[in-house]
């Protein structure tokens, strides 16, 4: 069993950073792919980024490349999500997600584990 809390979320300008953490309990931390997802209001959770167990492996959406920074410390048990140059419709909450495999997957549905969120607004 994983339980995951995120923290960071805010209120932001156009062309502002955020950095969002999720802290995971448990101490297997290092067994799990990490990924975020985020929902905006009336449309489904999707795909941010994702990261492998050991980190050898990252990916993002087409919409946050060279934008946002995904990391993870084995050691602290968390997972990092550095957003810069943030836009509008990057507002939404975002939520961080365990799954118990080597290499992450992109699909909500894959993932076991989940956060309660942390809600992301970008003023225009």
């Amino acid at each position: 069993q994983v339980q995951l809390v995120e923290s960071g979320g805010g209120l932001v300008q156009t062309g502002g950073s955020l950095r969002l953490s999720c802290a995971a309990s448990g101490r297997t931390f290092s067994s799990y792919a990490m990924g975020w997802f985020r929902q905006a209001p009336g449309k489904e959770r999707e795909f941010v980024a994702d990261i492998s167990r050991s980190g050898s492996i990252i990916r993002y959406a087409d919409s946050v490349k060279g934008r946002f920074t995904i990391s993870r410390d084995n050691a602290k048990n968390t997972v990092y999500l550095q957003m810069n140059s943030l836009k509008p419709e990057d507002t939404a909450v975002y939520y961080c997600a365990a799954d118990n495999v080597a290499i992450p997957s992109r699909s909500p549905r894959e993932y076991d584990y989940w956060g309660q969120g942390t809600q992301v607004t970008v003023s225009s």
